[in-house]
């Protein structure tokens, strides 16, 4: 694949003659609508065998071999017609696509109509190892509480993709510290919630648990330890996996509820692999950011693989973005979500320009509203991440887990087939 931004002015036959592809396999690749209608930074995927790379001052094939790591002489005979020592700032060199690491692949599932979550796992089911149903409420007497996922297992049993079973401590609206207290201080109750997951598990053929818990207190740190080696060892008993959810920390000692009581270490020695839930610094009730910038997920990964194999880690991303009014108030209006794809058709519709901001590397825009209100939009595009998928490939995680589906964004998925082959269980 390659990923093509959109100049002012410019149409989809230019850029698609520009790479020597059809309009049609544009359109088709990236869902547009209206594709005599593009917007000016709009990033599109294009269906190019490899990608190409356009030549800067000074640079040498063996400097852009050693940058892109790949290995000279694939680089050279790429480019058969191209002179090595003749090399031009402008020029555009093919390269070679490299082999595709295998990675596992989930992506959290919210459980709504029969239809659309039918409709939802057939079409994710090729590229996703796991869907993560979420979710089934632990209640303070270790009962669970069981969304309406019957359409949805019922789906994913005629795919060769995994259900992954989801328990949280949740109540209320939010993450409950009061419910994973009651659980990890009576044994009592805790057999009942573990024997509730186990019988659940083989009633409804998961093969993996997610186990959700946000919110603890800082106290229950190795009491939720304690938890985990339990349940982790009578699901092992069975040949079921087991996973935890974690806070995006950047050290052992991060104060906070939402992270103190989430032991890395711990949890990479317990169970079979953890998924780190690295988005949310830009978030509908925080000041304008990206949702999940580059810099502060790679810090993120410099701790977890410092604690955690990087083969038992799963690099979570998000599928929205967010709408902000400004100016932001603490404590005001909470910004609107909304998918990629409504971001990029909103911008079009009020005449934005989509920048991309290299620290963060993630797109924005801003407009005026009706009532001539400023806002701010941070989403994800294919330039996002791709730069998310070459983290997964520099650190060597074991895979990619979203939050969540529903939110339309076809350039993810054509990026995620093209980088990787995923792993089915």
């Amino acid at each position: 694949m390659q990923i093509a931004v959109v100049n002012p002015g410019e149409s989809l036959w230019q850029i698609a003659n520009r790479y020597g592809v059809t309009t049609e396999s544009i359109v088709v690749l990236n869902s547009l609508d209206q594709p005599e209608r593009l917007v000016p930074g709009q990033a599109l995927v294009l269906p190019v065998v490899g990608s190409y790379y356009t030549i800067r001052q000074g640079d040498s094939f063996y400097s852009i071999a050693n940058r892109l790591g790949i290995p000279l002489q694939s680089l050279v005979q790429a480019n058969p017609n191209v002179d090595p020592t003749q090399l031009q700032a402008g020029q555009v060199l093919r390269i070679p696509q490299a082999p595709k690491p295998i990675i596992e692949s989930n992506a959290y599932l919210q459980p709504s109509t029969a239809e659309r979550d039918r409709n939802l796992v057939q079409e994710h089911a090729d590229l996703l190892t796991y869907f993560s149903i979420f979710q089934y409420r632990v209640l303070r007497t270790g009962a669970l509480v069981a969304p309406a996922d019957t359409a949805a297992l019922e789906a994913i049993r005629a795919t060769d993709s995994r259900p992954m079973m989801v328990i949280a401590n949740f109540e209320e609206g939010n993450f409950s510290p009061e419910i994973s207290r009651a659980i990890f201080t009576d044994a009592a109750v805790r057999n009942t919630l573990i024997t509730s997951v186990m019988q659940t598990m083989k009633a409804k053929g998961f093969r993996a648990l997610n186990i959700d818990f946000e919110n603890m207190y800082a106290d229950d740190r190795e009491l939720y330890n304690q938890f985990l080696r339990e349940i982790t060892a009578r699901l092992h008993q069975e040949g079921l996996l087991v996973s935890t959810a974690l806070a995006p920390k950047t050290s052992a000692a991060q104060v906070g509820q939402w992270y103190e009581a989430h032991d890395y270490r711990a949890h990479g020695e317990i169970v079979d692999f953890v998924i780190i839930m690295t988005y949310e610094w830009g978030w509908s009730g925080g000041p304008p950011m990206a949702v999940s910038p580059i810099p502060q997920v790679r810090a993120v990964l410099d701790y977890a693989v410092s604690v955690i194999p990087p083969a038992k880690i799963m690099m979570g991303a998000p599928l929205y973005g967010y709408d902000w009014t400004l100016p932001f108030v603490q404590g005001g209006k909470f910004a609107r979500s909304l998918s990629p794809q409504a971001a990029v058709t909103q911008a079009r519709n009020v005449g934005a320009i989509i920048r991309y901001d290299p620290i963060s590397q993630a797109p924005n825009y801003s407009y005026y509203d009706a009532e001539g209100k400023e806002h701010i939009v941070w989403f994800e595009d294919a330039r996002s991440m791709q730069a998310k998928f070459d983290l997964i490939k520099s650190y060597g995680l074991r895979g990619i887990s979203y939050w969540v589906l529903g939110n339309p964004f076809p350039q993810n998925w054509a990026l995620l087939g093209d980088n990787f082959r995923i792993r089915k269980i």
